[in-house]
């Protein structure tokens, strides 16, 4: 029974990877509605047995349901805009293990569909999300603003998020590397080898700094339960982004600016968090290169973001911009880890997240001013100039400051963030170490930052999240924060020993 369940786990997850990919694929490939019903139609025997009394897709609401999708079964009315939605309803669980069952393989129809894009590990839930997402693709890639992901936003209707183009190719590519999303354990191997990438390239960094003690790498690669489930078993997008990121910081490290805002940008077009980074890399570029010297940089980073979604801006620009890009979403307080202590409609307010960006923008313009430019002998202002020209030339950017700028600033932005999601834990992870070894650290001092890790840990593994874990981790940012602020302030300037007023009895004897 649990190898039975462990294999059902392992199909859910893959499936949900997929929540998002092939509608915007279909679109690039120009396919018509006709075209998806024919290649539903052409799927192995069993898909249509989920529109029958007892499957767990039994369609119970009045209405037609789109041909194709269902097998043809009443169920789900139509779409507005011509498409059909799929409405989701209840019935029995398939058998968790039946590889072959008709829940499977229609989660395996609803990958090539983007299938999956609800949270939950319910599968049913995950088999309704890709036939909403097939609902999707025959409006065609006009209807990019009225249809997208279905996670994590309360305010809209069901499918009304979307991600940057680099996820659509990302996870087309999985998709057929995997014999069309059939062999889930092959996704699950690459997503393993991502893992130790992943780790290689932090361990590089770490290597680099010379901060962090070895015994922290211990925790790093072995403690964290919530990591490991991020990486091989849920298979989301943000781990993938968050590789590519490290790799640009390693770039960035051996001074070759222009390959890492590559990779920075395609960092950003796989998962949108990567934008936390991007204060501390602007600072980096304009002390670096100054202001017109850093314009270039910038423009690799936008042709690549123009290069990846040219098909769909082509299509829909502003439907594009507007869903994969979205700063004003809302998010579901059930799955918030970090502000469960507050009421729903506090977490709702528009206020309060006003409040939350003050609080963000307030902090990197203090870090800006007093750490990241603490020594410097000029105004922050001088950044704009030439390097050649500035009155006091700006010491060469040492792998510390490079690394530290990036997390500091990533870490703000973690602190004040509206939601943050399980999943989400990944965006940091890998950089509290440094975040906590960076500062100047006694013996006795030690113990207290790795039991610091431990509740930071223990808070993203409490499943639901409930009032103390939220109220833990905000305490253990806090903590961090704090000792970032005072352990990297610098020490007070020397002062000159004072002349003594008393005057020396040998003098008034010359005298």
């Amino acid at each position: 029974m649990a190898t039975a369940a462990n294999t059902c786990s392992f199909r859910c997850a893959f499936t949900k990877s997929f929540r998002l990919g092939a509608p915007r694929c279909l679109q690039i490939s120009g396919l018509t509605a006709k075209d998806f019903r024919s290649f539903l139609s052409g799927l192995p025997a069993g898909n249509a047995s989920l529109a029958v009394k007892g499957s767990p897709l039994r369609r119970r609401h009045g209405g037609e349901v789109a041909p194709g999708l269902s097998g043809g079964a009443a169920g789900a009315p139509l779409h507005a805009a011509g498409g059909r939605l799929p409405v989701p309803g209840g019935g029995r669980r398939q058998p968790v293990g039946d590889p072959q069952g008709a829940l499977h393989r229609d989660r395996l129809a609803g990958v090539h569909a983007g299938g999956g894009g609800l949270r939950q590990r319910h599968p049913r839930l995950r088999a309704a999300a890709g036939r909403h997402r097939a609902a999707g693709v025959s409006m065609g890639p006009a209807g990019w603003a009225a249809w997208g992901g279905m996670g994590g936003n309360a305010a809209r209707p069901v499918c009304a998020r979307s991600y940057p183009a680099g996820f659509v190719y990302l996870f087309l590519g999985l998709y057929y590397a995997t014999g069309r999303g059939a062999d889930i354990r092959l996704a699950q191997h690459i997503f393993a080898g991502l893992y130790l990438l992943n780790l290689l390239l932090v361990f590089r960094i770490y290597c680099r700094t010379c901060k962090v003690p070895p015994y922290v790498f211990f925790f790093m690669c072995c403690a964290s339960y919530r990591i490991h489930s991020i990486f091989v078993l849920r298979l989301f997008n943000d781990p993938v982004a968050m590789a590519i990121l490290f790799l640009a910081i390693n770039f960035f490290l051996e001074d070759r600016w222009s390959w890492g805002c590559l990779l920075f940008s395609l960092a950003v077009s796989v998962k949108m968090n990567v934008l936390l980074f991007a204060p501390g890399l602007l600072f980096l570029l304009l002390q670096r290169f100054g202001l017109l010297g850093c314009i270039p940089k910038l423009c690799i980073c936008a042709v690549l973001q123009v290069a990846l979604g040219l098909p769909f801006l082509l299509e829909n620009p502003v439907g594009y911009l507007t869903r994969s890009f979205d700063l004003g979403r809302q998010f579901q307080f059930k799955w918030t880890v970090n502000w469960r202590f507050l009421p729903e409609e506090v977490f709702q307010h528009r206020a309060f997240h006003v409040g939350l960006l003050l609080a963000h923008l307030s902090g990197l313009v203090l870090f800006a001013l007093h750490r990241w430019h603490s020594r410097s002998k000029e105004s922050i202002l001088s950044l704009l100039k030439d390097p050649v020209e500035r009155k006091h030339p700006s010491p060469p950017l040492s792998v510390n400051k490079i690394v530290f700028i990036l997390f500091s600033s990533n870490f703000l932005g973690i602190c004040c963030s509206r939601s943050l999601h399980y999943q989400f834990y990944v965006w940091y992870f890998h950089t509290l170490p440094y975040l906590l070894w960076c500062t100047p650290t006694s013996k006795l001092a030690h113990m207290p930052k790795v039991l610091l890790l431990g509740v930071i840990e223990l808070c993203w593994n409490t499943y639901p999240s409930t009032v103390c874990s939220s109220l833990s981790l905000h305490i253990c940012h806090g903590l961090v924060l704090l000792q970032l602020w005072y352990g990297t302030a610098l020490p007070p300037a020397p002062q000159p020993p004072q002349p003594s007023k008393k005057s020396d009895p040998l003098s008034r004897k010359a005298q």
